[in-house]
């Protein structure tokens, strides 16, 4: 009963704490050491007008303070690394002494052979200065971080001490003021929209309550967090480029969580450190700890660590860092969402959740230099050591679809990792390595830990509970042929590839031409498809292997290959000519053309094995309810990569929605009502034809809503077992049993147009979540998991058996429509690329599924 009431006394003081910081927010002392600081340095309230805390900062403002603090002092350097989806800038503030600013070039140079294993051992550590990156709020919502930003930087533009001048001496400090410019403008118009004049902390207050989708995510509603290694947005770009160019020794990520908590910093759970990363990383982790402990003790903030958080994604802000030999940091603080929030420890105040966000910024600098040569120590072991241990051999990957060797080069180099043409033609593996479309990986590169951690396949782990994904093993994400040799490769440096860029060379189309014929594999031709259509071009497509005489020669058509015929058209041919050929040039496609549509040895083309494409008219449904994050990858594909329309359908406007426009709505993974008047509608709209598209979680709704029928696949003799022991042990045993995300291996069906296009009858798929579903009609379900289902990451072994053989694609008929039921997302975070061919099958080839095969609901 004491410790409850020192607890509860403690709540209060901290929620005395937080009431009175309102008060006393106008003094910049409550934030910042009680220090002198040089008045011609502004403070950010004489810049924005209010005081830090007031209100929530919008990106406009804080790109205005960054620049003019900046512009005031000669301590500082801005330059702008990017821009966002939403074309705000992306900033980097390089803070140093005006010795070390006047000569940065060089001494980045210098300080970056300290990864380099041949140079390393001539860097005077001494002599070199460290370099820590300070990045703040990649989602948009936990806005304390960023709030804090302006006044780390006045601390260090202005702050006049002893400590400041060898800080600046002895560090380059590298502040990134918003990693989500976008989420964060978002936000802060809601928080401060809402915000009273007679501050309201009731947490069922609108302020604290944002609308779908949030101000988490990025403008297509990614997680920014999840996109350090797969780079699918600018900002993720011109990040990893800034962090390649800086090298730092220490990258703080700045974070916010659950209100009714307190405040973490990493080391996070110990058994939940990635293999990869070593052992040193998280004991000079635990001890930068202590001087945040240290900081936190003074102001009399709550705090925790090595508990909740793990290490194991490198993917992440915190964890990329740390396969770079560099030390990365999670800060987490207890999220306001607002202006004064009602929490289970009190009254939290903005202000006061911006100190914290301040303190621990400021305390990481002061590990820095403390633990300066240490730490790059560190770093140049970290190399050495990884370089030195690892021994020859190499990766080898090939593909015929230049836009994915494309993406995966430019991936690779930005990266900074090192790939060849291979030197020959290879087999590896038992694969067959064609020498002109293959490329090699060495192990043995500079950057060998995040080789291995790109490529390799995991299935053992030293925990079985993950905090994200536990796998993200690049090639089998772009459906690529790759292997693993141990042999010794002897490479040049002039087959050095940067970037993959391939011309096809296409000759002109004689007008005479019988028709124009598309391979359907590469990745860019649905988007040709696509703009050929919506110039009311009648396209065909392929539904059966033929020969076909091409260029005079007897080739192979494969199923899917596009036709654009020549005549019979509404449009000239010379007008059909010039819009393929542009927009094949810009696309990088082969176009074959074909004088006759007689096949000598298969069937012609006007026996039966073509069909019309009918232009997709798509909807999605978003809103309340519905994954914005899986919303946003379909959303991102279809407009950045498909180029195409897709209207943003909110749940709240289906029921006075004309639906029949629309050939195919999106059901991306959600919470659907099926005893709501939306549900009726879109079952009517079915039954008149159209096509629905239901991923994950609205298969459950189109199952109780009698559209579709399911069951789970329950091996025979499993039951439901339950963890015996105490409370620890059962959350143990449940937190086993989530998939976050692991690879598995599915058997497809080639002849299915949902796979057109495909090669290989196995597909990888991105598995997130636990739903196994029985196959009950083998016709209508073209995609199945293997009996050995698990190719990377993990999955309990009553999950495994469970997918063994379960259904990951179900076709079914209602009325005149159809419904395509995927248990997995095929744009998953958008780098699934071997996914994105599916997905493109879906939505201009879903009316060539054979009505007979679909499941019926009896």
């Amino acid at each position: 009963m004491k410790s409850m009431g020192n607890k509860r006394f403690l709540s209060l003081i901290i929620g005395l704490v937080s009431i009175l910081s309102i008060s006393a927010q106008t003094d910049l002392t409550y934030y910042l050491p009680d220090i002198k600081y040089d008045q011609n340095i502004p403070t950010p309230q004489s810049v924005l007008d209010y005081q830090i805390g007031e209100w929530h900062i919008t990106h406009d403002q804080l790109v205005r303070y960054m620049t003019e603090v900046c512009e005031s002092s000669p301590n500082c350097q801005l330059s702008e690394i990017g821009r966002t989806h939403e074309h705000r800038p992306l900033l980097n503030l390089v803070i140093s002494s005006q010795k070390n600013l006047s000569n940065l070039e060089d001494l980045v140079e210098k300080h970056a052979q300290l990864i380099d294993p041949a140079k390393s051992h001539q860097v005077n550590i001494d002599e070199t200065p460290m370099i820590i990156y300070q990045g703040y709020s990649i989602h948009g919502n936990e806005s304390s971080g960023s709030n804090s930003c302006p006044l780390v930087t006045y601390y260090l533009l202005a702050g006049q001490s002893d400590f400041h001048d060898q800080l600046l001496d002895d560090v380059i400090i590298v502040i990134d003021p918003s990693y989500n410019p976008d989420g964060l403008q978002r936000f802060s118009t809601w928080a401060n929209s809402h915000k009273h004049h007679h501050l309201v902390s009731d947490p069922l207050s609108r302020e604290f309550n944002e609308v779908w989708p949030g101000g988490r995510t990025n403008h297509y509603w990614f997680d920014l967090n999840r996109d350090w290694i797969f780079n699918i947005h600018p900002s993720s770009k011109a990040r990893i480029e800034s962090f390649h160019k800086w090298k730092p020794d220490i990258l703080t990520d700045h974070h916010e969580m659950g209100s009714n908590s307190t405040f973490f910093f990493q080391p996070g759970v110990p058994s939940r450190t990635n293999p990869n990363t070593p052992a040193i990383n998280q004991m000079l982790t635990e001890e930068i700890g202590n001087y945040h402990a240290s900081a936190l003790d003074s102001i009399g903030s709550l705090y925790f660590s090595k508990e909740r958080y793990d290490d194991f994604y490198y993917g992440k802000g915190s964890t990329y860092p740390d396969i770079n030999g560099c030390i990365g940091i999670l800060f987490e603080q207890a999220s306001a969402r607002g202006h004064l929030r009602e929490t289970s420890n009190g009254l939290l105040s903005f202000p006061f959740s911006i100190r914290n966000q301040v303190t621990t910024s400021l305390s990481t600098q002061k590990a820095a230099l403390n633990m300066k040569q240490k730490i790059l120590e560190y770093k140049r072991d970290f190399y050495k050591s990884r370089y030195d241990n690892t021994d020859q051999g190499y990766y080898i990957f090939s593909d015929k679809d230049d836009y994915k060797l494309d993406y995966f080069l430019t991936l690779l180099n930005r990266h900074q990792i090192k790939v060849y043409q291979a030197p020959k033609s290879l087999k590896v593996e038992n694969q067959n390595f064609d020498q002109s479309s293959s490329y090699v990986v060495p192990k043995k590169q500079i950057q060998g830990s995040l080789v291995k951690t790109i490529f390799e396949r995991v299935r053992t782990f030293p925990d079985s509970i993950f905090y994200d994904v536990s796998a993200w093993t690049l090639p089998l994400a772009f459906n690529m042929k790759y292997a693993e040799s141990k042999d010794n490769l002897a490479l040049n440096e002039s087959d050095l590839i940067s970037t993959y860029r391939t011309n096809k060379s296409n000759k002109a189309i004689n007008p005479k031409s019988y028709a124009i014929l598309l391979d359907w594999n590469n990745y860019n031709t649905p988007k040709v498809v696509y703009k050929l259509l919506e110039s009311e071009i009648q396209i065909k497509t392929i539904t059966e292997n033929t020969e076909l005489k091409i260029n005079g020669k007897l080739t192979k058509v494969d199923k899917g290959s596009i036709l654009i015929p020549l005549k019979q058209q509404d449009i000239s041919k010379d007008s059909i000519i010039n819009l393929v050929t542009r927009l094949c040039t810009d696309n990088n496609i082969s176009t074959h053309v074909l004088q006759s549509g007689l096949s000598p040895s298969g069937r012609s083309l006007g026996g039966g094995i073509q069909k019309n494409i009918e232009q997709p008219k798509a909807a999605m449904i978003v809103g309340s309810g519905v994954n914005a994050y899986e919303a946003g990858s379909t959303w991102y594909q279809m407009d950045q990569r498909l180029e195409m329309p897709v209207v943003m359908l909110d749940k709240n406007q289906i029921r006075r929605a004309e639906l029949s426009k629309f050939n195919i709505i999106i059901m991306p993974d959600g919470n659907y009502d099926p005893d709501d008047d939306n549900a009726k509608k879109i079952k009517k709209w079915v039954d008149n034809g159209g096509t629905l598209l239901a991923m994950r979680r609205a298969i459950d709704f189109l199952s109780r809503s009698e559209m579709i029928k399911t069951e789970p696949n329950l091996p025979k003799g499993q039951n439901k077992s339950k963890a015996n022991g105490n409370a620890t042990t059962l959350q143990n045993y449940r937190g086993a049993q989530v998939i976050g995300g692991a690879i598995f291996q599915s058997k497809i069906d080639l002849n299915h147009p949902l796979f057109y296009g495909y090669k290989e009858d196995t597909y990888p798929v991105f598995k997130k979540g636990t739903q196994f579903l029985k196959v009950t009609n083998t016709l209508a379900t073209p995609m199945v998991y293997t009996d050995k289902p698990i190719m990377s990451g993990y999955a309990s072994k009553q999950n495994i058996a469970k997918a063994k053989n379960a259904a990951g694609i179900i076709c079914a008929g209602h009325g005149k429509g159809r419904i395509i039921a995927m248990v997995d997302n095929p744009n998953f975070r958008g780098y699934w690329l071997g996914g994105s061919q599916l997905f493109a099958n879906t939505l201009f080839f879903h009316n060539l599924i054979d009505r007979s095969t679909l499941q019926q609901m009896e």
